[in-house]
């Protein structure tokens, strides 16, 4: 990927997709290329392969997406299959059909196994069941995958996933219903906070063990993949540190400033009980995490939109 080249960035909008853009542009790219849903519906087939047809680009991060946390996950199931479904496959199918040689798809962490060995390493994929609240989200990532697989194999292409664990940070959803586990706790506790309670609710035990990345950081790790030619099937992207949900809610709370008590919902679920990603392949190539869990935490509260 060179400084000049051609880049379209779907989902410039939401969290990944711009924090790629904020760094392909403080990284000197000069040609990035983006589209509103207004301007490009990438659920619509004939609009996507036409669009990557007229402007071809030389390099496609495949950063749109449906998501949620594991209320929406649950509840919308047919919604979160269908729709990352369509996407993907209108995107990979038509950078392939416009001659786009390379590509790369973001999953999730998701995708592996809910009692999947830690931490998790990239040849763990469905090696067992998923985890039964995300599971058609997770099975459209990994339709995801190997479509770039098969592409790779049949046409020689060089179509890269990556997955990342759990991201927050700027653009991040807050919405209660919908949002994922750290930008419900930030919101919770801040307005736990302004409400003047003594306490805030917690879902689940508090117990299960998860991984989080600032997304800027994710940003950073896609493009050096980019700069590095990196041409692999798939690699992890995380931290290879985690904590317990427990332990993040007390994080949250001194970031915040909330002085009360967790209580945990035990009525509500865990998800999956521990998800740790083997970050040793992006290691190998000379790639880091750089951003602290409560530095990352108080860069996110700051951007927040519920506090503007």
């Amino acid at each position: 990927m060179q400084k000049q080249s051609k880049i379209f960035v779907t989902g410039h909008r939401g969290m990944v997709g711009s924090a790629i853009v904020r760094r392909l542009e403080a990284g000197g790219y000069t040609n990035v290329l983006t589209r509103t849903h207004a301007e490009l519906d990438l659920l619509d087939q004939a609009a996507v392969h036409a669009f990557l047809a007229a402007e071809k680009p030389d390099y496609l991060f495949l950063a749109a997406a449906k998501v949620g946390g594991i209320q929406a996950n649950n509840l919308y199931r047919a919604d979160f299959l269908y729709q990352n479904l369509q996407m993907q496959a209108n995107l990979i199918h038509g950078a392939h059909l416009a001659g786009v040689q390379r590509l790369m798809f973001l999953g999730s962490s998701c995708i592996y196994p809910r009692d999947c060995r830690q931490p998790i390493r990239e040849d763990y994929l469905l090696t067992g069941p998923l985890e039964p609240t995300n599971e058609p989200y997770a099975i459209a990532k990994i339709a995801g995958i190997k479509m770039c697989e098969s592409y790779n194999q049949q046409y020689g292409r060089e179509y890269v996933s990556v997955m990342p664990t759990n991201l927050y940070g700027p653009n991040d959803n807050y919405d209660l219903a919908n949002s994922h586990v750290l930008p419900a706790l930030i919101r919770k506790a801040h307005e736990a906070r302004l409400r003047g309670d003594t306490e805030y609710v917690v879902w689940g035990t508090g117990t299960p063990r998860r991984e989080f990345l600032y997304v800027d950081d994710l940003a950073d790790a896609c493009v050096f993949l980019s700069e590095q030619s990196y041409n692999g099937a798939l690699v992890n992207i995380g931290t290879g540190e985690d904590v317990t949900i427990r332990e993040l809610a007390e994080t949250v709370m001194r970031v915040v400033g909330f002085e009360g008590r967790v209580v945990y919902d035990q009525t509500k679920p865990d998800g999956t009980p521990r998800k740790l990603l083997d970050v040793g392949r992006l290691a190998s190539l000379g790639w880091r995490a750089k951003t602290p869990l409560i530095e990352g935490i108080r860069k996110a509260y700051e951007a927040a939109p519920f506090r503007r």
